[in-house]
């Protein structure tokens, strides 16, 4: 984080990225003496309500984020800079999107935990749009031009005031990442673990789960942080195995509620590959609600690193990154059958992407976890059921181009090519000829490593 007086004293002259966090009203004059470099201008909790005209200034600005602030209105100031391709203003008290606000080279939409109930039919006319996050707000409807948003990857509507799915959704060619949980669809929802069946509303089936009690915890370190929670070891008196708290935060996220991500995590039951809970936590002295699941090793390392500003809704390798055939093969398999037990589930993950997957690098073995943006999908609408899920196989088939990709070191290989070839049938522009889940499981077993 920078401060003022690096802004003021000159010291930040020639940088590409500021990040400026001091209780702002306004934008300090200082900031458009970096015309010349700044491409990443980060204002997020700060006590803004507008922005300056002068903001055009900076010609080669791409990224804005002006979250945990004041506003009401999106800045029609936004849609006269033409570089700007990420905007983020999430948890603002937004309810107007102005059609003039909208960047003309805009990818990358952040409208999380606003207050919106519609928005611009100008939307679907911005034709980069790839990732549109807009949860937790009032929308009813959906602008009919985004059925012309043809590049649209990843969509999040969570905790909005949505009665149906639009039939135009189902039938965008890329749309891979979709969060539906938390709206008023009245659909009967997914099967819990105990083969009962209930409203899609949250926090359906939370009891049919252990409970263990906070005093009975032994809380270990932090082994991580996403968008819903924090994840510890702990050590629970009288449990047979090691396990990991995952404590919800218990706000709007950017997938979705925290009660939406359990209920979908008690729907999807037990799968060797998926992270799913063994018990609930019961007497958290905050009221936190929080997830106990079994601790998975050590030797467990991320597959990949999540999407980058530049990469928008892909993951993030490293350069060098390579798997062996076999590896690939064990990945592609081990996720593929997890993703067809979460379909027959009637669970849609939301998040398949490989820096949500944990692999033992040695044996190959993966792990499927983080529930945030799971929708719980209709069983007495199986047509729309299975459009809905069509979306998500073509997130796994990003996946098996990727592990494809991490083989090419052995392109010649008759299994990397038969991973290449399920990966652009699960990728095909046309949802309803994309194969299911359960037969990419199939197809991937037949496969032999060589």
């Amino acid at each position: 984080m920078h401060t003022l007086e690096q802004l003021r004293s000159g010291a930040l002259a020639g940088t590409r990225r500021l990040d400026l966090a001091c209780d702002l009203t306004e934008v300090p004059e200082e900031v458009f003496g970096l015309a010349d470099t700044l491409e990443v201008l980060n204002l997020s909790g700060n006590r803004l309500r507008k922005l300056p005209h002068q903001l055009t200034k900076l010609h080669k600005l791409q990224v804005l984020f002006a979250s945990d602030n004041d506003f009401e209105v999106l800045p029609e100031v936004l849609g006269d800079c033409p570089a700007l391709q990420v905007v983020g203003f999430k948890a603002n008290c937004i309810a107007q999107v102005p059609p003039a606000a909208l960047p003309p080279a805009l990818r990358w939409l952040i409208l999380t935990d606003n207050a919106l109930a519609s928005l611009p039919s100008a939307l679907g006319q911005r034709a980069a749009l790839q990732k549109l996050m807009l949860a937790g707000n009032q929308l009813q409807g959906l602008p009919e031009s985004l059925q012309d948003a043809h590049r649209l990857e990843l969509l999040r509507l969570s905790v909005n005031r949505l009665t149906h799915v639009p039939a135009w959704l189902t039938e965008l060619p890329r749309l891979s990442w979709l969060a539906l949980a938390g709206n008023a669809m009245g659909w009967a929802g997914a099967a819990g673990p105990d083969g009962s069946v209930g409203s899609n509303g949250p926090g359906h089936g939370a009891n049919t789960l252990a409970t263990i009690a906070w005093h009975h915890l032994q809380p270990g370190p932090l082994l991580g942080e996403g968008a819903s929670g924090h994840i510890y070891q702990v050590h629970a008196k009288d449990w047979p195995q090691p396990l990991a708290l995952k404590l919800f935060k218990g706000e709007v996220t950017s997938d979705g509620l925290p009660e939406d991500e359990l209920a979908a995590c008690l729907a999807a039951g037990q799968h060797p590959v998926l992270t799913t809970p063994v018990a609930r936590l019961t007497g958290h002295p905050a009221q936190a609600q929080g997830l106990l699941m079994p601790l998975i090793p050590a030797a467990h390392i991320n597959l990949a690193g999540p999407p980058s500003l530049e990469s928008c809704t892909r993951d993030v390798y490293p350069p060098d990154f390579q798997l062996s055939v076999t590896l690939a093969l064990g990945i592609a398999r081990d996720v593929a059958d997890a993703l067809a037990h979460l379909h027959q589930r009637g669970v849609m993950h939301g998040d398949l992407y490989g820096h949500n997957i944990l692999i033992d690098p040695v044996h190959g073995q993966a792990r499927l976890g983080d529930f945030g943006a799971a929708t719980r999908l209709p069983i007495d609408q199986p047509e729309l059921r299975q459009k809905l899920l069509a979306l998500e196989v073509r997130a796994l088939g990003c996946l098996l181009q990727e592990l494809g990709a991490a083989s090419l070191a052995h392109a010649d290989s008759p299994t990397v090519q038969a991973i290449q070839n399920l990966a652009q049938a699960c990728l095909t522009d046309q949802p309803h000829q994309r194969p299911s889940a359960m037969a990419v499981a199939h197809a991937l077993q037949a496969i032999e490593a060589i």
